[in-house]
């Protein structure tokens, strides 16, 4: 795609799919013989959980919520609003958290908290990416894709203005465009 806004490129297709199949075997071989859930966090990780429950040899199911927080747009305040809630009880199961991207944390602290709340068997979390440098508050990510740079990612799941899903990679937004 030539497109001036996408700048260096972050983590290339391959990568993302040999990490992809690699985090689907670990998860595998953890959840063997259990009942697990993956709760992927609309809309970002959409594409990370097709592609990871595909690489998977455990039976599973998947449910999805949508959550808005609040803040700047490249600033989250910690305060978060649910759009779409779980379609099914958690209570007893086995959940995996699927994220596209950890950046402050403070999304992700609240949704496990919610999450602890409703007495899963156990909880763990899987992000494709994280931005350690970025982190505000600490987290238990028990799977990690990548750890990337301080940068606006876009591409696989990630988006500016909605755009730029699409990529099979995960590149930077060129920095005159955000």
């Amino acid at each position: 795609m030539d497109d001036p806004a996408i700048g260096e490129v972050l983590v290339p297709a391959e990568d993302v799919q040999r990490r992809v199949a690699e985090l689907g075997a670990e998860i595998s071989r953890d959840y063997e013989g259990r009942d697990l859930v993956m709760i992927g966090v609309l809309k970002g990780a959409v594409l990370f959980l097709a592609d990871l429950m595909r690489s998977l040899t455990v039976p599973c199911e998947i449910d999805f919520m949508a959550v808005s927080s609040y803040g700047s747009s490249t600033d989250s305040s910690g305060v978060v609003r649910i759009l779409k809630d779980l379609d099914a009880p958690i209570e007893g199961r086995d959940v995996v958290l699927v994220e596209d991207i950890v950046d402050s944390g403070l999304t992700l602290h609240y949704l496990l908290r919610n999450l602890s709340a409703r007495n899963p068997r156990s909880l763990e979390v899987c992000a494709l990416l994280t931005k350690p440098e970025r982190r505000r508050v600490e987290l238990p990510i028990r799977y990690v894709g990548f750890e990337i740079p301080n940068r606006f990612a876009i591409g696989y799941g990630l988006d500016h203005a909605q755009r730029y899903r699409n990529l099979g990679y995960v590149a930077a937004l060129a920095e005159d465009r955000r």
